[in-house]
C-alpha cells in the first residue's frame, strides 16, 4: 500500500470540508451544553469535535474502504481500537479539533489533522487550520509544504541550529512523569523562551516551518502527533523519543523531543533532562 499525492489531496479536502461544515459554524457559538469534560480537568470535548469526526469518518470510509480509522473521540469510547492500529494494511488517525480547549475558549488556534499510517509507518499527514483556510502537508520521503486557500504552495524547512539561549521552544511538559515533570520547567530559563499554544498541530507547523527551535512532549496520543512527526522530518528535523528511538504511532511511549538536527537535539536533551531528572517512566 503506497500513499501518493492525489491520496494526500483527497484527504486535506476531506478535512478542509469537515472545518467549514462543521467546525467553523460552531465557532464562538457554542452553548454551554455543547460543550463536555472528558475524564481529566481542562480535557474537552464539543459538538464540534464529534460532528466534524462522525463527518471525516463517513468521508474516509467513502474515499479509502476498508481502512482502519482511528479518531480521538471514538478511540476515548473504544481504547481497544489503538491495539490495532501498528498491524493494519492502512489507517488513518484523526483528530477532529486539536486545541478543543482553545475552541472552545473562542480563542481562534486550533487544527484539524490526520495521518495515513500503513503498515505501522505514517506515509502522509495534513493539518489544516480551519480559520486561515490553509495546510501543512507532507508526504514520507517527497517533503513537506504549504498549501494557501488561493492555491498557493511553498515548502516547508525547519530553521538552522542555534545557540541554545537564543532557542525558542514548545513544551508539554505537565505530561511528563515525576520527578521529570516537577523538574522541566526549572531548566527553561536555559532557552530564550518555552512556552505551548496548547494546539499540538499549531505548534508542528510552527516548528516545521522554522519559526520555532524545539518541541518537547511528554503525552504521545497518535492523533495528537502521528501528523506533525512525519511534518516536522519531512521539513528537515530531528523527532525522536528522549530515549533515541524513533517515533511510532501505535507504540505506547512517553518522551518526543524535535530539534532542528541530531546535533542540537542531543544538546537539548541533555539540558531538558539532565542529572536529578529521573527515569522517563
Amino acid at each position: 500500500m503506497t500513499i501518493t499525492r492525489r491520496d494526500l489531496d483527497r484527504l486535506n479536502g476531506i478535512l478542509a470540508e469537515a472545518a467549514r461544515r462543521e467546525i467553523m459554524p460552531r465557532f464562538r457559538k457554542l452553548a454551554a451544553g455543547e460543550v463536555r469534560e472528558k475524564a481529566a480537568p481542562g480535557d474537552l470535548v464539543t459538538e464540534a469535535d464529534e460532528a466534524a469526526e462522525r463527518f471525516i469518518f463517513a468521508e474516509l470510509e467513502r474515499a479509502f474502504p476498508g481502512a482502519l480509522l482511528v479518531g480521538e473521540e471514538a478511540a476515548t469510547r473504544d481504547p481497544a481500537v489503538l491495539g490495532r492500529l501498528a498491524e493494519a494494511e492502512l489507517a488513518f488517525v484523526i483528530d477532529p479539533v486539536d486545541g478543543t480547549l482553545n475552541y472552545a475558549s473562542d480563542l481562534p488556534l486550533f487544527a484539524v489533522m490526520a495521518a495515513a499510517i500503513v503498515r505501522g509507518e505514517t506515509a502522509g499527514a495534513v493539518i489544516h487550520d480551519p480559520v486561515l483556510n490553509d495546510s501543512a502537508l507532507a508526504l514520507r520521503g517527497e517533503g513537506a509544504w504549504l498549501e494557501g486557500s488561493a492555491g498557493t504552495s511553498r515548502d516547508l524547512r525547519v530553521c538552522r541550529p542555534v545557540a541554545l539561549a537564543a532557542m525558542n521552544g514548545m513544551a508539554s511538559w505537565q505530561y511528563f512523569p515525576e520527578p521529570l515533570r516537577s523538574a522541566l520547567p526549572a531548566r527553561f530559563p536555559a532557552f530564550a523562551s518555552v512556552a505551548s499554544l496548547r494546539c499540538c498541530g499549531q505548534e508542528y507547523r510552527l516548528a516545521a516551518a522554522g519559526r520555532c527551535d524545539f518541541l518537547l512532549y511528554g503525552g504521545l496520543n497518535p492523533w495528537d502527533h502521528a501528523p506533525g512527526v512525519l511534518l516536522f522530518g519531512e521539513a528537515g528535523g530531528h523527532a525522536r523519543m528522549l530515549d533515541g528511538s524513533l517515533y511510532r504511532p501505535g507504540k505506547p511511549s512517553t518522551g518526543l523531543l524535535c530539534a532542528p538536527d541530531a546535533e542540537s537535539w542531543l544538546e537539548i536533551r541533555g539540558r531538558l533532562t539532565g542529572p536529578g531528572s529521573g527515569p522517563l517512566a
